[in-house]
C-alpha cells in the first residue's frame, strides 16, 4: 500500500477496482437525474483544473455520437498563474492564431464534483485538431513517462500528501488585505494535535466527506506543524488517476473552504513558519501486479516468509537502481517538483524541507526517503510542495528512476543521522532561475522529454521568474522607504 501515513498494507488492488467504466459511468450518473451540468476539465501548467461546463443532454451526445470533443483555446498550456500568455513557448498559441484544441474527456474519470454534487466533473485529454496528443498538456507529459514503464512491463502506483493552511477570513476579506495580516484558523502549531483544530474541524470533515462521496478512498487526515495546517490522505491508485485526484481535490478543497467563509492556501511557503509540503510516494509493479522493489528471497519479498526485514536488504536491485536516478537526476528536475519563485523559501534551511540530494531509510531530513516494506516497500519523495504540478513531478520522477534503471546506476550508502546538516550531501538549485538553468541544460531531460518539453516549461519558469523580478515587494518597502 502507497499512502502518506506509511503503514505497511497488503498491496491488493487499487481502490474503486469493478466500478463502472467509459459510456456506463455517462449513462449510470446522467440518468440519475439528479446531475445538472457535466464540467470538463484539463490540468494546466500549474496543475490547476480548467475547462467548461456543458449541459447534461449536450454532454451525453457528444459522448454517444463520438465527435472530437470539446473545444478549448489553444493558450490554455503557454500562460502564466495570471492567465497571461506570450511568445516564446515551444507551443505558441500565437503562431496558431489562438485557434483550438480538443479535450477529450477519459470516461473513467467521471463523477460528482466534490464541490456541488448537482455538478459532475471529467478530466479530459488535450488533442489537437488533427487527433495527436498536444505534447505540453501536463496529463500527455505523465503519459509519455508511463509508457515508457509499460514497455518494460512495469506500472507505477503513487500517493500524493498535499498541507493546506486554514484562515478564518473567507478569500475575498484575504484578497482586500493584500493576502497579509490573515488569522489562522489556529492559535499555535498542531501537529498531530486533537485539541486546538476546533476552528477547522468542520471543514476538514466537509472537504473529506465530500471527497470520499465523490469516489475518494480517505486514507487519513492530521493537523500539522503551522498554526492552521492540515493533511488529508487519500488512498494509493495508479499513477494518472492519483493526479487526475489530486488536482481535483485541490480544486474542492478552495471551492468548500471558500463556501464556508474560509481561505485556504497550498502555497509552498505563506510565511517564516512551515511550508506546504507534497510529499510523493512511489512504487512499482509488474504488469500483473508482482512485486518490483521488494528484493526476492528478502524478508516479505517474492517467495519470502511473512515478517518485516530491513528494509536496504529488502530492496530489490530494480528499486536501488530506481533511487538512484532519483539522486542522479534530483538537480536537473527540481524545477518539476519546485515550479514557483516561492517554492525556494520552503526548500531552505532550516524550513525542515530537503536542501540536499541524499536518501535514508526512514530518515525524514533526507530528499528521498525509504519507507515501508514487502509490498508496501516504496520511496517517498519529499521535495515538491503543495505547489507543485502532480502530472509534472510524477513524471519527473519516474523518468528519473528509469534514467537510473537503464544504466544501472550504483546507489551510495543511506544516509544517516541529519542530513540537512550534513557538509558532504550536494545542494538542490536554491532558486527558480537556477532550477530553470539546470533543466534547460540537461542531457537527460531533453532524452526523457524531448527538447520542445524542455524548452516550454523552461520557458514558463522564465515568465514566473520575470513577473516576480519586476514585483516591489512589501519586504522591500518596509526596509528601504524610510531608512534609504
Amino acid at each position: 500500500m502507497i499512502g502518506g501515513g506509511g503503514a505497511p498494507g497488503d498491496g491488493g488492488a487499487p481502490e474503486d477496482a469493478g466500478t463502472p467504466t467509459g459510456t456506463a459511468r455517462v449513462t449510470e450518473l446522467l440518468d440519475s437525474g439528479t446531475v445538472d451540468e457535466v464540467i470538463v476539465a484539463v490540468p494546466d501548467l500549474q496543475g490547476r483544473l480548467v475547462g467548461t461546463g456543458l449541459s447534461p443532454e449536450y454532454f451525453r451526445e457528444q459522448v454517444r455520437s463520438g465527435s472530437d470533443g470539446v473545444g478549448a483555446c489553444t493558450y490554455l498550456y503557454a500562460v502564466d498563474v495570471e492567465m497571461r500568455t506570450g511568445p516564446g513557448y515551444a507551443y505558441d498559441p500565437w503562431q496558431g492564431g489562438f485557434g483550438d484544441l480538443r479535450l477529450h474527456p477519459d470516461l473513467t474519470t467521471l463523477g460528482r464534483a466534490p464541490w456541488r454534487p448537482r455538478s459532475a466533473v471529467v478530466i479530459a485529454d488535450a488533442v489537437w485538431p488533427d487527433g495527436t496528443a498536444v505534447e505540453a498538456a501536463p496529463r500527455t507529459v505523465l503519459r509519455r513517462q508511463l509508457d515508457r514503464l509499460a514497455a518494460r512491463g512495469l506500472r507505477a502506483f503513487a500517493g500524493t500528501e498535499p498541507e493546506f493552511l486554514v484562515f478564518e477570513e473567507t478569500y475575498r476579506e484575504a484578497a482586500r488585505q493584500d493576502y497579509g495580516r490573515l488569522t489562522p484558523a489556529s492559535s499555535y502549531g498542531i501537529d498531530y494535535a486533537l485539541a486546538g483544530t476546533e476552528r477547522m474541524d468542520d471543514l476538514v470533515r466537509a472537504i473529506r466527506t465530500a471527497m470520499a462521496a465523490a469516489g475518494a478512498r480517505v486514507e487519513s487526515a492530521r493537523a500539522e506543524v503551522h498554526p492552521g495546517q492540515f493533511e488529508i490522505v487519500f488512498g494509493y491508485d495508479e499513477a494518472l488517476r492519483t493526479c487526475d485526484r489530486h488536482a481535483l481535490y485541490k480544486t474542492a478543497a478552495k471551492k468548500i473552504a471558500g463556501a464556508a467563509g474560509h481561505a485556504l492556501t497550498f502555497m509552498a511557503k505563506y510565511d517564516e513558519g512551515e511550508g506546504n509540503s507534497c510529499h510523493v510516494h512511489l512504487s512499482l509493479r509488474g504488469d500483473q501486479g508482482e512485486l518490483a522493489f521488494a528484493a526476492p528471497g528478502a524478508p516479505d519479498g517474492p517467495g519470502a516468509p511473512e515478517g518485516p526485514g530491513a528494509p536496504e536488504g529488502a530492496m530489490s536491485d530494480l528499486m536501488r537502481w530506481f533511487v538512484a536516478g532519483q539522486l542522479a537526476c534530483l538537480a536537473e528536475f527540481t524545477l518539476l517538483y519546485a515550479p514557483t519563485v516561492n517554492s525556494y523559501k520552503r526548500l531552505a534551511p532550516g524550513a525542515f524541507a530537503p536542501t540536499g540530494i541524499s536518501w535514508g531509510l526512514d530518515n525524514r531530513t533526507c530528499a528521498i526517503r525509504v519507507v515501508g516494506h514487502g509490498a508496501s516497500l516504496r520511496i517517498e519523495h519529499r521535495v515538491p510542495g503543495g505547489d507543485a504540478n502532480p502530472y509534472l513531478a510524477l513524471a519527473g520522477m519516474i523518468a528519473a528512476g528509469l534514467h537510473g534503471i537503464e544504466h544501472r546506476l550504483p546507489l551510495e550508502p543511506p544516509r544517516t543521522g541529519n542530513a540537512f546538516a550534513a557538509p558532504d550531501v550536494p545542494r538542490l538549485p536554491t532558486t527558480l532561475a537556477a532550477a530553470a538553468r539546470a533543466w534547460r541544460e540537461s542531457a537527460t531531460a531533453r532524452a526523457a522529454f524531448g527538447q520542445p518539453i524542455v524548452d516550454h516549461l523552461a520557458q514558463a519558469a522564465d515568465v514566473e521568474q520575470a513577473a516576480f523580478d519586476r514585483a516591489v515587494t512589501d519586504w522591500e518597502r518596509r526596509r528601504c522607504f524610510e531608512r534609504f
